[in-house]
């Protein structure tokens, strides 16, 4: 199994967003990919949905806190978008390469994920079986992002790293984690 730890890092942050942190894990255990944010912090000042009786695919859950991770094959221009809502919704897409194509994709037709909540912490843990479109053999390059709406209203971005002048989750350039 390859398991690493990661820390996102704000793009630009100067709301009162400044004393939370985002932690995690990712592993591959031959095809299974598993996943956990723990946003941590004054929670107080975070807009986190409630949860729904029915989560759902659902579009345009980066509008809101939402945690996000993006995988590609090493050496291919394709990458696959991955969605979590705090709320229970969710999301996955194909792109055929940089902002291109984007499409839903139509082999992942639920995403079940665990969502905790605490005074000071909101865990999110997922585990994806990667065979429907990712074979084995393939080496992964992931970038690890997460959308945080203030109750002001206000985005923050968080990523691995940030390449450009502008937050920006799809540069293959930010895919730093490989497994």
């Amino acid at each position: 199994m390859n398991e690493q730890n990661f820390s996102l890092q704000p793009f630009n942050l100067t709301s009162s967003l400044s004393d939370l942190k985002i932690t995690g894990s990712i592993a591959r255990n031959v095809n299974k990919l598993t996943i956990c944010y723990a946003l941590l912090g004054d929670l107080t000042k975070v807009e986190i949905l409630e949860s729904a009786d029915l989560p759902k695919r659902k579009y345009d859950l980066w509008e809101e806190t939402c945690f996000e991770f993006f995988v590609g094959i090493k050496n291919y221009p394709d990458y696959w978008e991955f969605n979590l809502s705090p709320a229970g919704h969710w999301n996955v897409f194909h792109l055929d390469d940089y902002r291109q194509g984007l499409q839903e994709e139509i082999a992942v037709t639920s995403l079940p994920f665990n969502v905790e909540h605490k005074p000071d912490a909101l865990l999110v843990d997922l585990e994806i079986d990667l065979n429907q479109f990712i074979l084995v053999e393939q080496t992964l390059e992931v970038a690890i992002t997460s959308v945080i709406k203030s109750n002001d209203g206000n985005l923050s971005y968080w990523a691995l790293t940030h390449c450009g002048q502008e937050a920006d989750f799809h540069r293959r350039d930010s895919f730093i984690v490989e497994l």
